[in-house]
């Protein structure tokens, strides 16, 4: 990382005194430590020396839940028909073939293929912890590592979310492809990811993987192991109605009411998906003040149904935005599709501004992944940023002062030209400046599992 580096944008969406607005010949200056020293606007032409950035620049966007051993399976599920539950086994046959070399390789690309899409740190919601039929590496940790040194390979931040995973459903012992997962019980995955080493480009967080795979005796030993740390905490949420079914049937109360009785919900936990609730299980989740991250493209993907985004954002739910399984990874159709989906459902437009859904995507979910210095371009904040073109067949027309919108609204992952992460020029003119040949990368680390 330079010691010292200038940056010109071109344009850059600010934050100002009343509300986020794309300003001129931006200035961004970046000291020690990898942040931004100073931001100035209206500065004039390029100065020598500084790093001209045409297009906007935006804040880095956060990745707030991946699996990055899905992206294997992109077009394979694509054939045929099924649910989520046949999509699962699928999944499974992907999760047996890996090892911690070739998880690393796969993330690797995984991971480049996000920086290239404008990602600066992703929240990896990580099970796949053991061999294959539950076997312990040499290094308990080795899985979880090799996503640690994936993220630096690639150039970005991450939050890894250790994942607590020890049942089938509701009490039922782990299947075959599930030994991997467990660690027994919670407080043997306490003890194990408690030796996570953390970095300078890495947070160690935990996650309940649901109230199907944690016990509910359990879950208090997970939120507690967190809220010592003062990490965030992840958990899928009602992404089926399977669940929810399940859950009354074995409990008497809703998923959302499970993880309140047992003081999994509040403000640095994240519910993600949280698709079907209940009017209670709203007002549980907003009166804790718990992140809702909304990953459309593989809820649509999977067939899971439109989350109730806007009401939980209108309740007092921070939105956040991840890309799940990478059916596709492109954070500006994640952001859109908030807006758009709710369009279907309502028959009415204008539920979200695109100030409100870069947000999502950018400050409330490097907050919800514990970097609450990231996703704002300002003075003091991390200097991860993102450049879009807006003279691409997509962008080219509108004029900037509608640059929010453009990005929101029509822009995507290909329009990514530069990527900035603590000051350090990760992607420049669309090439991956560590990982030139990511669609190779991503091609080799694929074929190695089939």
């Amino acid at each position: 990382m330079p010691s010292a580096v200038t940056y010109w944008a071109e344009h850059a969406w600010l934050p100002q005194p009343d509300g986020p607005a794309v300003r001129s010949e931006v200035l961004i200056t970046v000291g020690t430590g990898g942040r931004i020293a100073a931001l100035v606007p209206d500065s004039g032409p390029c100065p020598a020396g500084a790093v001209r950035l045409a297009g906007l620049a935006l804040p880095g966007h956060a990745n707030a839940h991946s699996h990055a051993f899905h992206r294997a399976l992109r077009s394979t599920v694509q054939v045929g028909s099924g649910t989520f539950w046949t999509w699962r086994e699928t999944m499974y046959r992907v999760a047996a073939a890996l090892d911690p070399d070739s998880y690393l390789a796969l993330a690797t690309a995984v991971y480049a293929e996000m920086a290239l899409a404008g990602i600066t740190a992703v929240g990896e919601f990580h099970y796949l912890h053991h061999a294959p039929g539950g076997a312990r590496y040499a290094n308990p940790n080795a899985m979880g590592e090799a996503l640690v040194e994936a993220a630096a390979r690639a150039g970005i931040r991450i939050t890894l979310l250790d994942t607590c995973y020890l049942s089938a459903g509701f009490g039922a012992a782990p299947t075959e492809p599930q030994l991997r997962f467990s660690d027994g019980d919670a407080d043997a995955w306490a003890e194990r990811a408690a030796a996570l080493p953390s970095a300078e480009h890495a947070r160690i967080g935990a996650a309940v993987h649901s109230v199907r795979a944690v016990p509910a005796g359990q879950l208090g030993t997970v939120a507690h192991w967190a809220a010592t740390r003062r990490a965030p905490l992840h958990v899928h949420l009602s992404e089926q109605t399977a669940e929810n079914d399940a859950c009354l049937a074995a409990h008497g109360v809703t998923p959302t009411r499970l993880l309140a009785d047992h003081g999994v919900l509040g403000p640095r936990t994240s519910a993600v998906h949280a698709t079907h609730l209940t009017d209670e299980d709203v007002r549980l989740l907003a009166g804790s003040a718990t992140t809702v991250c909304m990953c459309p493209t593989t809820e649509r993907d999977l067939a899971d149904g439109i989350g109730p985004a806007r009401r939980l954002a209108s309740a007092g739910c921070p939105i956040s935005l991840g890309s799940d399984s990478h059916a596709v990874i492109d954070p500006f159709e994640e952001a859109r599709a908030l807006e758009l989906d709710e369009r279907l459902r309502t028959r009415t437009r204008g539920h979200w501004t695109a100030n409100a859904l870069l947000r999502a995507g950018t400050a409330d979910g490097h907050a919800s992944l514990g970097w609450p210095e990231a996703g704002r371009l300002e003075a003091g904040a991390l200097a991860d940023f993102c450049v879009i073109a807006l003279d691409s067949v997509r962008t080219a027309g509108p004029p900037p002062a509608l640059g929010a919108e453009t990005a929101v609204f029509a822009a995507g992952a290909a329009d990514v030209r530069h990527l900035v992460v603590g000051g350090r020029h990760v992607v420049a003119d669309g090439t991956h400046r560590l990982v030139p040949e990511t669609g190779r990368a991503l091609a080799a680390a694929v074929a190695a599992l089939r």
